[in-house]
């Protein structure tokens, strides 16, 4: 059957102008934002028919009623061609007239999504974010250990995490197009029955696919409803409460003209399966020229439909949880804040990534107004809604391939799993592996099978479950597992440690080996939070740990006594521990944003401003220097503009670049040198507007100047590539123990009092 096409009036054509002009964008722009070609674009500012669909939506786009837009005589004139008289054809007629019997039916159905602990239902359109999708499937990949690693980069693992694997992706609704039948996988939460509700809803109100009549099936629903109807005849009875007849659904589906939407292939209980399976292909064998879309979590199923074509709903990129924040939170302001909280926690943004999780921080969020201190609490929830709410919430029972596998005892098993191999290093493990994991701890539950092969079959049947009902070890590529989120990785990692280890004490002494490990930061940070009431003995050990790191280099130690001695020469209005943190990293080798220094007091920030006045201007002793910055945040009134109230090292040198080029005392080798990287750009900025990566563009290029003009911390020494290694590990564990210690954990008094006063002390 041809589309429908509609073209826009001459006056439709002014008012499209005028809503591009008011937008202040192009043509060219609106061709991105819809993600057409330019062909129908131009088309349609030509006045030349375009596809029904194509006009609507951008009509949609630039906020116009494409009603006033369309030029309808066009539609009234008799028909003059063989495409006339096809879209005159009682077919035509039918498909109209069902299509508006069933349109409340649909949009009751579809329009509207609920989950987790949502109060009332939401709007489909008002939250939807339009999807991606994956035509290779992930887990077919045939790709080896090594290619998957490369593309983790992990020598960077600050920044480290499974969403920066990157496949090809193409807009949901172009395959929907592309493909006539398709099958729709996802893991759970990834949003296929949304997606399917949308598609729904679209083609409803006439946005996609216009001429066909939009019919959704809960798949679930139907092997339930008595008297066992055949797949049609359940279509046929939903459908009669609309005023639709039988006959007319058949002769619809006869001529090529629903779009059949069977939601949830994974949900119908082992019992109805081959029923389900042999019902899909008798109709779609019938009435084969029709559009199908079926949803289905991945490897959930065995089944075989061969004229289907299979994709992967892809994981959020930013810009998609940007816009779906901004769709749920309506409040700009509050949408923002949101966003940027996500963007200082690189482990809760990692989450985001999945809509259902995404939408557990939405509503964390929207409860207290902030993403949670303890975040080991947050994940914890993330667990329970995989393990368990997600399936319960919407009333669905899956099948229980090991009885035994209480969520409790799957927590456990994947607890071990994930302490075993990330102690290895191993963030990718091959199936075999994770099987004989699983294997190792189902055989010492009661009742296990001892056969050796059917312990093995056992063991593949959980690994399957743990991956299809939950979503928590998924398949990189072909044989090859990761835990979904490398959050969850450490989380449980942690929680093996904490939990489960006995003793405790021992456990503890084994995680604190690793504490100059930058990878082990996160398992750190949650078993602090995790060990209540037990925490200071995890930051007394971890304390001792660090303390010993240096025992023995009498260089090094030396090093720490010079640091101690001038960090206490002069008085300042700043914590002890702050300072000598300043002092331990003078020349910005280690840590040129001075993170320690402002993690235990932000009036560090005085000090970073001062050791720049100190080495730019002439003859500045470093107390003087202290004193100048003193006195310009006492004659400033604006807060936002005092150096004490800086939000980083960078905003501080920024600010005191700024304060030296006014002050007219720099050395003149300098004030070229200055001007040229104080871009214009800053001139008339407010701190709160700044661009962060300017910033620190700016920061970095200052402290390079006045490093490379004047050393500031007295004695000159000269550490080998080995010392210079041991330092950094030191400070950064130092760091380490400071985080644990501000995180959400209760600390005893005197414990938290004895590591402050101790810090970068030498232990004798």
């Amino acid at each position: 059957m041809a589309r429908p096409s509609l073209q826009a009036s001459q006056p439709g054509i002014h008012s499209a102008k005028q809503a591009l002009t008011k937008r202040g964008i192009l043509q060219k722009d609106l061709v991105k934002q819809l993600g057409y070609s330019r062909h129908p674009i131009s088309r349609f500012f030509t006045g030349k028919p375009v596809e029904q669909e194509i006009f609507i939506n951008i009509c949609d786009e630039l906020g116009l009623d494409w009603l006033h837009i369309a030029d309808l005589s066009e539609l009234a004139k008799p028909p003059q061609n063989e495409q006339r008289q096809e879209e005159s054809t009682s077919i035509d007629k039918l498909v109209q007239e069902v299509r508006s019997k069933i349109k409340d039916n649909i949009q009751e159905r579809c329009g509207t999504m609920r989950v987790l602990d949502m109060s009332q239902p939401i709007d489909l359109g008002e939250i939807y974010t339009k999807v991606n999708i994956l035509e290779k499937i992930t887990g077919r990949k045939r790709k080896k250990l090594k290619e998957l690693l490369q593309e983790l980069h992990l020598e960077d693992f600050e920044n480290f995490g499974f969403g920066r694997v990157s496949e090809e992706r193409v807009s949901g609704l172009e395959a929907v197009k592309k493909y006539q039948k398709l099958i729709v996988l996802g893991k759970p939460g990834a949003g296929k029955t949304t997606f399917l509700k949308y598609i729904a809803i679209q083609c409803n109100q006439g946005r996609f696919l216009p001429n066909l009549v939009p019919i959704f099936v809960t798949l679930r629903d139907f092997v339930e409803t008595p008297d066992e109807p055949n797949l049609l005849e359940y279509i046929g009875q939903q459908f009669s409460e609309c005023g639709v007849t039988s006959a007319e659904i058949h002769e619809v589906l006869s001529h090529k003209a629903a779009l059949v939407l069977l939601d949830g292939l994974d949900e119908v209980k082992q019992e109805h399966y081959q029923r389900v399976l042999r019902e899909i292909r008798e109709l779609c064998e019938k009435f084969y020229d029709n559009h199908f879309i079926m949803t289905c979590r991945i490897a959930a199923c065995e089944y075989t439909f061969d004229k289907f074509t299979e994709v992967e709903l892809a994981d959020f990129e930013k810009e998609q949880i940007c816009i779906f924040a901004t769709n749920w939170f309506r409040n700009k302001l509050e949408a923002s804040d949101f966003i940027k909280r996500l963007e200082i926690n690189q482990r809760i943004q990692e989450l985001a990534v999945n809509p259902l999780l995404l939408t557990l921080l939405c509503l964390v969020f929207k409860e207290s107004g902030d993403l949670p201190a303890n975040r080991s609490e947050l994940y914890k929830e993330g667990l329970e809604v995989f393990l368990k709410k997600w399936d319960a919430k919407r009333g669905i029972q899956r099948d229980q391939v090991y009885k035994q596998l209480s969520p409790q005892r799957k927590k456990d098993l994947l607890s071990k799993i994930a302490l075993t191999t990330f102690e290895q290093g191993n963030y990718l493990f091959h199936q075999r592996e994770v099987e004989n994991y699983i294997a190792e701890y189902i055989c010492d539950l009661p009742n296990a099978e001892t056969d050796p092969e059917a312990l093995q079959l056992d063991s593949e049947a959980v690994l399957r479950s743990i991956e299809t009902q939950h979503g928590l070890l998924v398949e990189r590529a072909k044989s090859i597992y990761s835990f979904s989120h490398l959050t969850f990785h450490e989380y449980f990692t942690a929680r093996e440690i904490v939990l489960r280890s006995h003793p405790l004490q021992q456990a503890l002494q084994r995680l604190i080996q690793h504490i100059h490990e930058i990878r082990w930061r996160e398992v750190f940070l949650l078993a602090t939070e995790m060990s209540q009431p037990n925490a200071s003995m995890l930051l007394q050990a971890m304390k001792q740990k660090v303390d010993d790191l240096l025992v023995g280099n009498k260089k090094l130690e030396n090093f720490l006594k010079h640091v101690a001695e001038i960090s206490t020469a002069q008085q300042f209005p700043i914590k002890p521990a702050a300072v000598r943190a300043f002092y331990f990293d003078i020349d910005f080798e280690i840590d040129a944003e001075r993170s320690l220094s402002l993690l235990l007091d932000r009036s560090a920030n005085l000090l970073v401003s001062a050791s720049f006045f100190t080495r730019v201007f002439q003859d500045t002793e470093f107390s003087k220097a202290i004193e100048l910055v003193l006195d310009y945040d006492r004659r400033t009134l604006d807060p936002t503009q005092k150096i004490i109230n800086a939000a980083s090292a960078n905003e501080a040198m920024y600010l005191a670049v700024k304060l030296a080029l006014d002050s007219k005392r720099l050395e003149p080798i300098l004030i070229n040198k200055l001007e040229r990287i104080y871009q214009e750009d800053f001139r008339q900025a407010q701190p709160e507007e700044l661009d962060e990566e300017k910033v620190k563009h700016l920061a970095d290029e200052a402290r390079n100047v006045a490093k490379n003009h004047h050393h500031l911390g007295g004695k000159d020494w000269q550490f080998t590539t080995e010392e210079k290694e041991l330092l950094k590990q030191y400070y950064y564990a130092n760091k380490l123990l400071v985080e644990c210690l501000n995180s959400d954990c209760p600390v005893n008094l005197q414990v938290r009092s004895e590591i402050l006063s101790t810090l970068l002390l030498p232990s004798n």
